[in-house]
């Protein structure tokens, strides 16, 4: 986004104005865009990394008007540790995804988490918080993380769609928190919906969201039609798939294309289409079955 600079208010319509995180790279594209709501009192979606520059930017985007929340969609550590220092700022509530206990299940607390978010109010599927002339309602999307909000803006149709659905690549699903199947039924939800426009965490604004939705649901059917194409022929590792499907990849991104035809084979698995007879975190060999 050469047009979109790191650090500068960018007005997207009347209500919402994008300012983006200097925080580019393979796994968040130009960086994470975070969203402020409203003209006289605001929201602040996903505040992204704790960067000087970045919380610097977010205030003089504030000028001085009171912030009602600071609303997460999931926290990540690319969208939710700048929640801090801004609070601290404007004195305004963390609210929004749940947290859980990163120490509960090992090899869901690897770095990509934060382990320091702790909303002080927690938000489900209907909840919503307002302010002039704005509300946000959460939409449960889980998939992307277990937490995953999106957040409905009525008053002109938007979503903030967070991770779910960006607006520069698909989504990253990476189990064990991560998890294809609820993603795809997050997927089925909001083309069931009749949102104008999507406010991504990540790239440029959607502006024909049902169209991207179905393009991402047909995406990922033909992933796991190439899984079971392969495995049919002979069973296979997932170093082995990731060859075989992503060829030319960037090397940056085979390991989340192994972590994401993992969670396609977990859904696979739960359906009684593919087994391993391995325990090991990636499977070992993979085969269908039947």
């Amino acid at each position: 986004m050469a047009d979109h600079p790191t650090g500068i208010a960018i007005t997207l319509e009347p209500l919402v104005t994008r300012v983006l995180a200097p925080n580019a790279s393979p796994y968040t594209g130009t960086g994470t865009q975070t969203h402020i709501v409203g003209t006289r009192d605001l929201a602040v979606i996903d505040p992204g990394p704790d960067t000087p520059d970045h919380i610097d930017a977010l205030l003089a985007a504030i000028d001085g008007r009171p912030v009602t929340a600071i609303v997460i969609t999931h926290h990540h550590r690319d969208h939710s540790p700048g929640s801090r220092p801004l609070a601290a700022a404007t004195g305004a509530p963390i609210i929004g995804a749940r947290p859980f206990d990163l120490s509960d299940a090992g090899p869901r607390a690897d770095a990509a988490f934060d382990a320091d978010y702790v909303p002080s109010r927690v938000l489900s599927e209907g909840d919503s918080v307002t302010g002039d002339g704005w509300t946000l309602e959460a939409i449960a999307t889980p998939g992307h993380t277990s937490n995953h909000l999106a957040f409905a803006l009525p008053e002109t149709k938007a979503l903030f769609s967070g991770d779910h659905v960006m607006g520069w690549s698909t989504t990253v699903v990476s189990p064990p928190d991560g998890d294809m199947t609820a993603y795809m039924a997050s997927l089925d939800k909001l083309m069931a919906r009749d949102d104008r426009i999507y406010y991504p965490g990540h790239g440029e604004a959607v502006d024909r969201p049902q169209r991207l939705v179905r393009g991402m649901l047909g995406h990922r059917k033909q992933r796991e039609g190439q899984i079971l194409r392969f495995l049919r022929a002979e069973a296979m590792t997932i170093p082995d798939l990731v060859g075989r499907m992503y060829v030319g990849i960037d090397p940056r991104l085979i390991p989340a294309a192994e972590r994401s035809v993992l969670a396609h084979l977990y859904d696979l698995d739960g359906r009684g289409l593919v087994a391993s007879g391995d325990d090991s975190e990636l499977g070992g060999v993979w085969r269908t079955v039947g």
